[in-house]
């Protein structure tokens, strides 16, 4: 099929690697925060000053001047506190690289698009493939203009990157802004202030397998009792023995809570972190462990009952059942979302409808849930959508990245499998061969609808395009070759009709559409008008015919 991309073959998403469990620390006194206060603007002073020293090194950091770091930290806190933050801040370094290259890239690809866009004519029209040039030399001039600041950035960009220079913000580059524009967020300058110091706060602890109750630093019991080691400078604060002090709260993982006792029972490694919500003025404990790697299912196995097609969009997830032969089961579902207001109200959102989404493909007896490989971080520039500024704001806005990973998360513990698939023509398909004969007048197909049966079906390794009647049997080069009548192994699927060796004679019907004639009749009465009944010969010549007359039919005359 010419002009068609290569599609990619779909495959089994790996599960999640790492669990993560939150619960809110309730009943402390005001001793209690305000030693958590303390401690961390303590660790958290300790941590800035230990990131900026990561960065000072660059690409010249190693395993020595790692060490150095650690050993200054020491003195002021513990050795177990003093790992938790140098690992944290080389996390962040590489975190920032790995941000860096991105935002390269990205600067690559406007520089090209632009580049492209500035040698069309002036109004020469574009097409599916690429965008066309600017309609008038006003917007030319100015996009020549965005032409050299990105050439520039991405030349200062590229020599941070040689030297290993990154920029980072502990508290988040966003909070820093917001400090500029306290009036459109509705943030007083104190309030801004408490979340800023309380974002920079280190209060985190690495978790170690063997260690009584898997962390040593920030200990939590099976009965829920949360104890700190405090560091040296604030060993005076210690109400238990061994300098460590003990909160009031008391924490209950109600989500994977078993999980979470059979770790600390077996002292295997738990990282927990503690941190302060000023919006809510709560203090929360969070729990995380990593879970040993375990091998995806064969595809075979993910698809042997049949599979669920999702379409991912905007403002929902539009999903259809799908059996292990591709046929459409049921009626389609959609699973609505709305991701406007805030992170939270977000994320909820976000979270309900795929918990529908897996509580109804359990109830279907599917085994796993096809969903799209969506990559849009090469689709939202503005250089190549130029005007379609509604068009970038709708891509922007379908969380890609965030529902696939909670997808994975929440598929696996309902035991279904997450098949990608390559994203490629799946509404366009969808739509000209699923939507119009699915539409009935009491079921209503939209485009998003067939999209999930075209996702489905490339999940389960069919062809998109619906299977057809075969043309007539005598008129097969006017209707043309059958289409997607066998299976998708099978040799010749698509193509013409073999020529046949042994044809019948002409006179013969087709079989299956051959009439039995009807047989001699055996008396005078059914025997047909054109024949003459003629006397035998030897019958006898009177009035009264004997019991020996015979009579047999005479063929009419020639």
């Amino acid at each position: 099929m010419g002009g068609v991309r290569a599609l990619a073959a779909p495959f089994v998403v790996s599960g999640p690697s790492g669990v993560a469990v939150r619960d809110r620390l309730k009943h402390l006194t005001p001793e209690d925060e305000r030693v958590l206060q303390t401690v961390g603007e303590h660790q958290g002073t300790l941590a800035s000053r230990d990131l900026k020293t990561r960065c000072a090194d660059g690409l010249e950091h190693g395993a020595g001047s790692w060490a150095a770091r650690k050993r200054e930290l020491t003195k002021v806190s513990s050795s177990r506190i003093a790992g938790a933050i140098t690992k944290a801040s080389n996390d962040q370094w590489a975190l920032a690289r790995r941000s860096q290259a991105a935002h390269i890239r990205s600067l690559e690809d406007g520089i090209r698009t632009l580049k492209y866009r500035l040698s069309l004519p002036i109004g020469a029209k574009g097409t599916k493939r690429a965008a066309g040039a600017y309609r008038s030399r006003g917007e030319w001039f100015r996009k020549s203009r965005r032409l050299a600041d990105l050439e520039s950035r991405h030349t200062a960009a590229v020599a941070d990157w040689r030297t290993g220079r990154v920029r980072v913000v502990r508290g988040g580059k966003r909070l820093l802004n917001t400090r500029r524009h306290l009036a459109t967020a509705g943030l007083a300058e104190e309030q801004w202030r408490e979340r800023w110091e309380s974002e920079r706060w280190f209060l985190a602890a690495g978790g170690e397998s063997g260690k009584r109750f898997g962390n040593e630093t920030i200990r939590v019991t099976p009965d829920g009792r949360v104890s700190i080691k405090l560091p040296a400078p604030l060993a005076h604060l210690a109400n238990t023995e061994h300098g460590r002090y003990t909160l009031a709260s008391t924490v209950a993982f109600a989500h994977r809570g078993a999980e979470w006792a059979d770790r600390i029972e077996a002292n295997r490694a738990v990282t927990y972190r503690i941190h302060l919500d000023t919006v809510r003025g709560r203090w929360y404990l969070t729990a995380s462990w990593q879970r040993p790697l375990v091998q995806a299912i064969p595809w075979e196995t993910a698809k042997a009952d049949g599979v669920i097609g999702v379409d991912t969009n905007a403002d929902h997830l539009a999903a259809y059942r799908l059996d292990q032969h591709g046929n459409p089961v049921g009626e389609p579902h959609r699973f609505t979302y709305d991701l406007t207001g805030t992170t939270h109200h977000r994320d909820a959102q976000l979270r309900h409808a795929l918990t529908r989404l897996l509580h109804w493909a359990k109830q279907t007896g599917a085994t796993g849930i096809a969903i799209e490989d969506l990559d849009f971080s090469a689709e939202k520039t503005r250089e190549k959508h130029g005007r379609k500024k509604r068009f970038r704001q709708l891509i922007s806005g379908i969380p890609t990245a965030k529902l696939k990973a909670r997808l994975v998360s929440m598929a696996a513990e309902q035991g279904l499998a997450i098949i990608a698939v390559d994203p490629a023509y799946t509404s366009m398909w969808g739509g000209q061969h699923w939507q119009k004969p699915l539409t009935t007048p009491r079921r209503k197909m939209s485009r998003h609808d067939a999209a999930g049966i075209a996702i489905g079906r490339r999940a389960l390794g069919h062809p998109i395009r619906r299977r057809t009647a075969p043309p007539p049997h005598d008129q097969s080069d006017r209707a043309r070759h059958r289409t997607a009548q066998a299976a998708p192994g099978a040799r010749e699927r698509e193509g013409t009709r073999p020529p046949a060796t042994d044809h019948a004679p002409r006179d013969v019907p087709p079989n299956g559409t051959r009439k039995r004639q009807p047989s001699a009749p055996k008396t005078v009465r059914d025997a047909p008008r054109t024949h003459q009944w003629v006397q035998h010969p030897l019958m006898h010549t009177g009035q009264e015919r004997s019991k020996d007359t015979c009579m047999s039919p005479m063929p009419p005359p020639t």
